[in-house]
């Protein structure tokens, strides 16, 4: 396989993960009406405009869209992680967004006792960021 093709599959599948979190975090809130908190805004932020960046770079096939993409992944990513350990570790209780109307320590699915929106938001932000690590840019011949 060539590293053109390569590219390609790794930031199809980097664009397909990103519309599969934002398609689920608009049917956590738009159809089940959670409620997101102030963390879950932030990880908004990071995820819903990957959907077009990554989108675009697939239709063009642009590895640079490693420079901008990734970035944005690793923070989204470390937003989620907090928002997880706010949620799963007692002393890591929020402070900030307590006064919120939605604590982020709030868990409203809690799948197998570990699986909350924070997890699956961090999967989908790992996902992105080692697809988009793996790119490599073309040389010139």
């Amino acid at each position: 396989m060539s590293t053109r093709e390569r590219n390609m599959l790794l930031i199809a599948f980097a664009w397909l993960v990103s519309i599969v979190a934002t398609s689920g975090s608009l049917y956590y809130s738009q159809v089940r009406h959670f409620t997101p908190c102030e963390l879950c805004w932030y990880q908004r932020i990071f995820m819903y405009p990957l959907v077009l960046i990554l989108g675009i770079a697939t239709y063009y096939n642009d590895p640079r869209v490693r420079r901008y993409a990734l970035p944005m992944a690793l923070v989204g990513g470390s937003i989620s992680t907090l928002h997880y350990a706010e949620q799963k570790i007692p002393g890591f209780h929020p402070t900030a967004c307590a006064a919120t109307p939605v604590p982020c320590n709030v868990s409203f699915v809690n799948y197998y006792g570990f699986i909350t929106i924070a997890l699956m938001a961090l999967t989908a932000f790992v996902l992105i960021a080692v697809s988009l690590y793996l790119v490599k840019e073309e040389r010139p011949a």
